[in-house]
């Protein structure tokens, strides 16, 4: 199933993003995704992150946390689950780009597993009760990180969400460098 509202929507408060996937068949290397946002200044929306959250951490002034962490994807329901408390960030911060990455590494360092190999996958993005997205990864098959939220402060002041998938073919590590690059 992939839907995904592309809209924007306007006055967002407390933000939650879930991630789902089944696990790996037996006797294969674990499917690990992780949940990561990129938090930008408002004076540079677009440069260098101002900070990164991601498994293992949460943002500096505690709006940003990492609920639920998962190596396997097993278990029931969604297997990472990310908080986001929009309205209590900084006014010096203007931009968080959220983004799924798959952790593998092969032999020598090399990347094996796109979205394609990892099935169940699913995306829920939800204020309260309202779910805003609900979505996968079946546009981008060959990638193996992807964009999935983009939430920018306007002057007045209000998060504003703009939901939609974008695939990269890159490491954590270069994932965590081009997420937030304006898009072309």
């Amino acid at each position: 199933m992939s839907t995904s509202t592309t809209g924007v929507r306007k006055g967002l408060a407390k933000v939650e993003i879930a991630l789902r996937w089944d696990p790996s068949p037996a006797g294969t290397p674990a499917h690990d995704l992780d949940i990561i946002a990129a938090v930008f200044g408002a004076a540079d929306p677009h440069g260098e992150p101002v900070y990164l959250v991601h498994f293992g951490s949460r943002s500096p002034d505690g709006t940003i946390t990492l609920n639920r962490d998962s190596h396997t994807g097993q278990g029931f329901g969604f297997d990472e689950v990310m908080t986001l408390e929009l309205d209590r960030m900084a006014t010096a911060l203007g931009r968080v780009v959220v983004g799924v990455v798959i952790q593998d590494t092969g032999q020598r360092g090399a990347r094996t597993k796109t979205f394609a190999a990892i099935g169940g996958t699913g995306v829920r993005i939800r204020e309260g009760y309202t779910d805003l997205a609900v979505t996968d990864f079946a546009a981008v098959p060959a990638a193996t990180a992807a964009t999935i939220a983009e939430f920018t402060r306007d002057g007045a002041g209000a998060w504003s969400l703009d939901a939609a998938v974008r695939g990269f073919d890159a490491d954590p590590e270069e994932f965590a460098r081009a997420m937030g690059a304006p898009r072309s």
